[in-house]
């Protein structure tokens, strides 16, 4: 046939009325003068048996265009085809060749040997490592080992990994994931507040607690007595002031909320005075300075980074000054050439300028820890008693506590922050609550150093953190004794959590392999079931070559309970088996 194409407006195309005034018949309908017929030779798409749309009886609302012109738009009677765009038509034979996507004989190789997502998932759905496992998160996890794969066989221009393979890599990181992300770990590192590792350890008598306002409904604003609506913060409320002798107390999800909703309440766009060598950074990059910020509060500074006088702060004060703020360095120390404003001193100030003070204790801690041969630490009954305004300190770090802010001080400080909407934002739910009710009552009850797991592991005598690690040592194997030349040894232990910086403890734990062997080690402890957080420890000399040659893994047993002995020993046989 000609070298042609045909082309209809797509006022006949639609069945629109013609320039006669009539409809043009649908080519479907099988009416009117347009028809189908097949070429008389072959086409595009493959012989005589191929059918292309023809016509010869075109009426007015056809056209007939040369191929060169194919891509032109329809019209009718001279005049723009109506609607949007014609729809994309495949070139005539005649015409610009087809372009195909061209791929390497070996790429297509390597794709065609990666199983199907169905494939892998039915062998690995009857493992038993992966019971409890749901499928979506087995299919991601099967998508996940053959996107990597096909990456990585791609790039090395290699044959990808069998599907056996392919399923040992999807049931091992199903294990190490675990059916849920948040789980128990041994903390082997000697920190007792690890902030990674959740910081301190409920006691047994706030777990009890923790279930049972969890499995029940509670009177957590409830006045019993009077059918009424109450308070939360009852529960806690007498318990701190009896245990601080504040006034009025309050509690917040943490410190840093307490410290933000005193500033915004007392200070929201005027002055807060501080000291330069008190603006601390905590975990997380947070600043005194960027919460002031958020505060709406004015940061005037005063002093140096290593002295600040009271007369710094007795000439910066001014009308627009609304707090003076005392934060106590808990996670560092300034020494050598230093002063500081004692809170007694700077409470004076304020009294005579009618400025209230506040102090951000930080870790805080009720009791005095100087007869375990701990350094002073101003304790909350301290900071009090020194007339302060209102005290601010967690809860989850020397109290041995559930994560909390807690603030406690004059009635009619606290009363005011009780009042700021935003105290609704930060407020605490029942189970931090309950927990820390239970803590607070081992404090009053005298219990707190046996029954506080932070308290007791920070008091522990040396010798009894040796006997748990002997204990370790003896549920090991002879020959894995020998193999990981595992022996008890002595170290130092950290409080950590931001709390008594400079203090180091004595301790004691495993030492276990040797050189190239230690990282290995250690990487198998982590992935295992339960993960054993160690620490590396070297040899104190100045060769470095020496030190990576002789470091060794130590399993600090300061911070393993006394239960978790037979778990670390499983741990440590478990991941030298792996090795």
């Amino acid at each position: 046939m000609p070298c042609a194409t045909w082309s209809r407006s797509s006022a006949c195309r639609r069945g629109w009325p013609t320039s006669s005034g009539k409809r043009a018949a649908s080519p479907r309908s099988g009416t009117g003068s347009s028809r189908i017929s097949p070429p008389s030779g072959p086409t595009r798409f493959g012989g005589k048996g191929s059918r292309r749309r023809t016509s010869t009886s075109c009426g007015p609302g056809w056209r007939r265009t040369p191929c060169a012109a194919g891509a032109r738009r329809a019209t009718r009677n001279g005049q723009p085809r109506r609607g949007g765009t014609r729809r994309k038509r495949s070139s005539p034979a005649c015409g610009r060749k087809s372009r195909r996507r061209s791929v390497s004989v070996d790429r297509a190789a390597t794709l065609r040997g990666l199983p199907s997502v169905d494939a892998l998932l039915r062998r690995v759905a009857e493992r038993s490592e992966l019971q409890g496992i749901t499928r979506a998160r087995l299919t991601a996890l099967v998508r996940q080992a053959l996107d990597e794969e096909r990456a990585r066989a791609l790039a090395a221009g290699t044959s990808p990994a069998t599907v056996d393979v392919l399923a040992a890599r999807v049931v091992e990181r199903a294990r190490q994931g675990g059916l849920f992300s948040l789980r128990p770990v041994i903390n082997a590192t000697g920190v007792v507040l690890h902030t990674n590792l959740g910081r301190s350890l409920m006691s047994p008598l706030a777990l009890e607690r923790l279930v049972a306002v969890a499995e029940a409904y509670s009177n957590l604003e409830l006045d019993l007595a009077r059918k009424e609506r109450g308070s939360r913060y009852s529960h806690v409320e007498a318990l701190l002031q009896r245990l601080t002798t504040a006034e009025d107390a309050l509690v917040v999800n943490n410190n840093a909320a307490a410290v933000l909703l005193a500033l915004e309440t007392l200070a929201h766009g005027r002055e807060v005075i501080v000291s330069r060598g008190e603006l601390i950074e905590i975990g997380g990059e947070f600043r005194i300075p960027d919460i002031m910020l958020r505060s709406g509060a004015v940061l005037r500074e005063v002093g140096a980074t290593n002295r600040t006088h009271l007369r710094d702060y007795a000439d910066a004060i001014t009308p627009a000054t609304a707090l003076l703020l005392k934060v106590h360095t808990s996670n560092y120390r300034v020494v050598g050439f230093t002063a500081a404003v004692s809170s007694r001193d700077l409470v004076e100030l304020g009294r005579e300028r009618g400025i209230p003070v506040m102090e951000d204790l930080g870790s805080g801690s009720l009791v005095d820890l100087r007869p375990w041969g701990f350094p002073h630490e101003p304790t909350v009954q301290e900071a009090v008693g020194s007339g302060v305004d209102l005290v601010s300190f967690s809860g989850d770090k020397l109290l041995g506590g559930p994560q909390a802010g807690i603030v406690v001080g004059r009635r009619a400080v606290v009363s005011r922050l009780k009042k700021n909407p935003w105290n609704r934002a930060l407020r605490i739910d029942k189970f931090t609550i309950a927990a820390l009710e239970a803590t607070l009552y081992a404090y009053e009850a005298g219990s707190a150093l046996d029954t506080v797991p932070t308290l007791r592991m920070l008091t522990e005598p040396l010798a009894a953190v040796r006997s748990r690690a002997r204990r370790a040592l003896r549920r090991l194997s002879p020959s894995l004794r020998e193999r990981l030349r595992a022996s008890v040894v002595d170290d130092r232990a950290q409080v950590g959590g931001g709390a008594l910086p400079t203090v180091e403890l004595p301790t004691a734990g495993l030492a276990v392999g040797v050189g190239a062997e230690v990282m290995r080690l250690d990487d198998a402890l982590r992935a295992g079931e339960p993960p054993v957080m160690g620490r590396i420890v070297r040899p104190r000399t100045d060769a470095q070559e020496t030190r990576e040659r002789d470091e060794r893994l130590f399993l600090d047993c300061r911070t393993v309970l006394p239960a978790q002995v037979p778990a670390l020993a499983a741990a440590l046989t478990a991941a030298a088996a792996r090795l």
